[in-house]
């Protein structure tokens, strides 16, 4: 007996970590990299390697994800006013700006 999964299509990796964040009902300025990226890599397994374009893409993200796991784990970067660093913050900042430009594709 075979077993056949269907994925959702995400149109980019910046797709898929929205998709993420929305189902696990998360806010996207605290995102909990931990559970996110082992959702991130379950999915990238589960995706059928035919494009390798495409497939680099969201292993481009699995990498950045990996790496702002990493850096959480250290201790935390202060800038030069004395503030912490959020290793999240540009992952965040392009999450807003994908949900925006989504949001107005819809609208069109």
């Amino acid at each position: 007996m075979e077993l056949t999964v269907k994925l959702q299509v995400f149109e980019g990796p910046l797709d898929l970590l929205l998709y993420l964040l929305e189902k696990n009902k998360v806010n996207i300025y605290d995102i909990p990299i931990v559970e996110i990226t082992e959702q991130y890599m379950e999915y990238i397994r589960a995706m059928e390697k035919k494009d390798l374009n495409i497939m680099s893409e969201f292993l481009v993200m699995a990498a950045t994800l990996l790496e702002i796991k990493a850096k959480m784990l250290l201790p935390a970067e202060v800038d030069e006013e004395g503030e912490e660093i959020d290793p999240r913050a540009d992952l965040v900042e392009r999450l807003l700006e994908y949900k925006l430009y989504k949001c107005m594709a819809e609208q069109l």
